[in-house]
């Protein structure tokens, strides 16, 4: 296998960029931590949707999450089978 592929596995790996790799996230409870766990949220992202949820209450629906600076369409759509309410 080549190099960059084994070293773009071991960083998706290790960053939690696999959307699967975990169970489902409630973004109206989940610390950053939890939420860092989602494709695509590192922890600045996952801080900034804990402060919004903080600020404006919980979230009623995923469409919601784009309110949040840096959370984007194709971010919330790459966690739609990652992401609950409850």
């Amino acid at each position: 296998m080549k190099k960059w592929i084994l070293a773009a596995l071991f960083l998706m790996l290790t960053t939690g960029s696999f959307a699967w790799a975990a169970g489902p996230v409630n973004v109206n409870t989940a610390s950053a931590e939890e939420l860092s766990q989602l494709g695509n949220i590192g922890p600045a992202k996952a801080a900034a949707i804990v402060a919004h949820r903080d600020e404006n209450g919980p979230f009623r629906s995923v469409q919601e999450l784009t309110n949040v600076s840096g959370i984007g369409e194709r971010t919330v759509e790459m966690n739609l089978d990652r992401i609950v309410f409850e």
